[in-house]
């Protein structure tokens, strides 16, 4: 007896530029075929005893793949690399043996959710980014205590070949708001992230030796990196490592790092002056300290991306 089923659809969520799974399984039976179709009659991935791939969309050539070791099973799930936002769409796969087809529906909604927010202090200007984004995404600035802001703008929002969004928005800070916290969040339909900026100040060490110290301490969950000017790495720290790596530019500077991810610099020039940034950071949260290092002195900003 010859049988054939047909299910409804199941929705399914993958992230640009990242790997998919798309499930789909099977009663298990002689003479599998697996053939996976995009609607509009696009031929993703066909096998029948073996991968058939001449009659493959270009689009997909080299992304799909079967775990073929597990057909026998009834595993029919396709996988697919380096997903696009073209990717998008509803997608059937139809199994059949000797005993039994079989159609199933997957909708396949492809997202780039907001992974990280930059700051970058210059002057009074506080200007907040991401980029790599979909759909797209809405920028908004708050303080605590609340306070009249003066944004430059409307956010800037462009989109590049692959359709990601990036945004951007600027500040300008009142030296009278020394306790005010600036709030940055960018958000879209899926998720947010947020980043903080508070102007505390604060002195430290001579024009022989500094400290620097993070706004956060460090614990064995997190990464460590502090940088020079938004650019040069000084030290990188690993949560899988049990040690902290100092630049080879940096070796004659950098005395001592602290468990809790303080640096202390030796031997101080006016070579060393510039922007200090501490960036701590799990599989959540990334906490920031900027520091401007001048004369022997040090100003700290804490900058908290969530």
């Amino acid at each position: 007896m010859f049988l054939y089923q047909c299910f409804t659809d199941v929705e399914h969520v993958c992230d640009v530029k990242e790997q998919c799974i798309l499930p789909c399984t099977f009663e298990v039976g002689d003479e599998v075929v697996i053939h996976w179709i995009l609607l509009g009659n696009i031929q993703v991935h066909l096998y029948h005893n073996t991968d058939q791939f001449r009659l493959q969309d270009q689009r997909f050539s080299g992304r799909t793949s079967l775990f073929k070791d597990q057909i026998a099973k009834g595993n029919a799930s396709l996988q697919l690399t380096g997903v696009t936002l073209q990717d998008e769409g509803r997608y059937k796969c139809y199994t059949s043996t000797i005993r039994k087809n079989k159609e199933s529906f997957i909708n396949l909604k492809v997202e780039a959710p907001v992974r990280k927010v930059n700051i970058q202090l210059a002057g009074n200007n506080i200007t907040c980014s991401s980029e790599g984004i979909y759909p797209e995404p809405k920028l908004t600035w708050s303080t605590t205590p609340p306070s009249n802001m003066n944004p430059d703008n409307t956010p800037t929002v462009q989109q590049n070949e692959m359709q990601l969004y990036s945004i951007s928005n600027s500040l300008v800070l009142s030296d009278s708001d020394a306790d005010v916290v600036y709030s940055c969040t960018v958000s879209t339909s899926t998720n947010r992230r947020i980043a903080t900026l508070s102007k505390t100040t604060s002195s430290s060490g001579s024009s022989s030796e500094t400290k620097l110290t993070c706004g956060t301490s460090k614990t064995p969950q997190m990464d460590l990196i502090w940088r020079f000017n938004h650019s040069q790495t000084i030290v990188d720290w690993k949560r899988t490592s049990s040690s902290y790596t100092v630049s080879e530019g940096w070796r004659q500077q950098v005395k001592d790092v602290s468990d809790s991810g303080d640096i202390t610099l030796k031997n101080v020039s006016s070579d060393q002056e510039g922007i200090y940034t501490c960036e701590l950071s799990d599989a959540e949260v990334t906490s920031s300290t900027i520091l401007k290092l001048k004369e022997g002195k040090i100003k700290s900003k804490l900058v908290k991306s969530l």
